[in-house]
């Protein structure tokens, strides 16, 4: 069985620290979780990330976490999904486990008439620039971190935001990236419909895979 909870919109360390001590204090037994929010502003970077990628100084915080990744914004508007999974239990590898996420965004996101691909070499969703199918926006990023086989951290969905905070940045270490929202893709659903959605078919696929509550 996998719970989904909905937070409350709280800044990001706040959800750092309580999703890192989930994992720290989770026993073979604890039933995997889905964590549902969105944040007040802030860029974080992941554990090697490099500031010289936040290209503007601004008044929006900076947090060094310890997700894999680059540097990347959260803000109001923004579906940020944490998945607190034991991958035992599903036999995924952690490249395994970073495709279906992928996977699931993706067929959500055709069933919505949105055009998302991936990008080689770099995790996250995308969507053609405009007419061109050789230029690709940022609509979704992905950054996790695993321990003991347990992962924490997930992706951000860009859903309907000010995506202004984004041109101070080279999203996810890319020079020149820029970033979308479903709302720009012609997608008129709300942060809770895209979330529940998004979170039932991650359940979903998972419980496909399920293998039981301890190691595989």
């Amino acid at each position: 069985m996998i719970r989904c909870r909905w937070l409350e919109a709280a800044p990001y360390e706040t959800t750092w620290h309580r999703m890192r001590d989930f994992t720290r204090q989770r026993t073979l037994g604890t039933p995997d979780e889905i964590w549902l929010t969105e944040h007040t502003p802030v860029y974080t970077l992941g554990v090697a990330g490099k500031r010289s990628h936040i290209l503007h100084a601004t008044s929006i915080p900076v947090v060094q976490c310890d997700r894999g990744g680059q540097v990347t914004y959260h803000g109001p508007g923004q579906l940020t999904l944490y998945g607190l999974f034991n991958l035992r239990r599903y036999g995924l590898f952690v490249r395994d486990y970073v495709r279906l996420i992928e996977d699931v965004l993706i067929n959500m996101l055709h069933e919505l008439d949105v055009p998302a691909c991936r990008m080689p070499g770099a995790p996250g969703v995308y969507v053609p620039a405009g007419h061109s199918a050789h230029e690709l926006n940022k609509l979704a990023a992905l950054g996790i971190r695993v321990s003991k086989g347990c992962t924490y951290h997930g992706l951000s969905l860009n859903v309907d935001m000010d995506l202004t905070p984004f041109s101070s940045i080279n999203p996810c270490g890319y020079q020149g990236m820029q970033a979308t929202d479903l709302k720009s893709c012609g997608v008129s659903l709300t942060l809770q419909q895209v979330g529940d959605q998004l979170a039932a078919r991650l359940q979903s696929a998972l419980n496909q895979r399920h293998c039981g509550p301890s190691v595989c």
